[in-house]
């Protein structure tokens, strides 16, 4: 059984999978955005990342992000993989293939699926800094989850 499109998970991406999944003879370009985790955010030294996320709803959110791009770019295939659990500098966050006829459509498909992920799909982090922790809360940076987690109104 193959891995779906669209997951979360605890483990390390192979960002080779994520690209397995959309290689497909009608392509002629694959492009891809691997998000790290890096040491400073606004001049302060992140030690580590804890993110968590609603997993199910997290992976629809995906999903909805690959039906979104598939009718602006019908030809467009899609795979995203984001991790949630604790990441240190350097490891992969997020990997995002898009594969389509022509190197364009590919690198503006895969622009919109990153910027789609922060706007709507339910994934958060904490962020470990040497001088103490804050929970970042949604990945727009717009609003805190002071709880660890949305609540309410912030819940998608």
């Amino acid at each position: 059984m193959s891995e779906p499109l669209f997951m979360i998970t605890e483990k390390p991406i192979s960002i080779e999978k994520v690209i397995q999944k959309v290689i497909r003879p009608e392509a002629g370009a694959i492009t891809t955005f691997i998000g790290t985790v890096r040491e400073l955010t606004n001049g302060k030294r992140t030690l580590f990342l804890q993110y968590e996320a609603y997993v199910t709803m997290a992976e629809k959110m995906l999903a909805q992000i690959g039906k979104e791009i598939r009718e602006k770019w019908p030809e467009a295939k899609v795979a995203i993989t984001h991790r949630i659990g604790k990441l240190d500098i350097g490891d992969i966050a997020v990997v995002i293939a898009v594969s389509t006829p022509h190197r364009n459509d590919a690198y503006e498909a895969n622009r919109y699926a990153i910027e789609r992920i922060k706007q709507i799909v339910p994934i958060w982090k904490k962020e470990h800094w040497e001088d103490g922790t804050e929970w970042v809360g949604n990945q727009l940076e717009t609003k805190a989850y002071p709880t660890g987690k949305p609540e309410g109104e912030d819940f998608i």
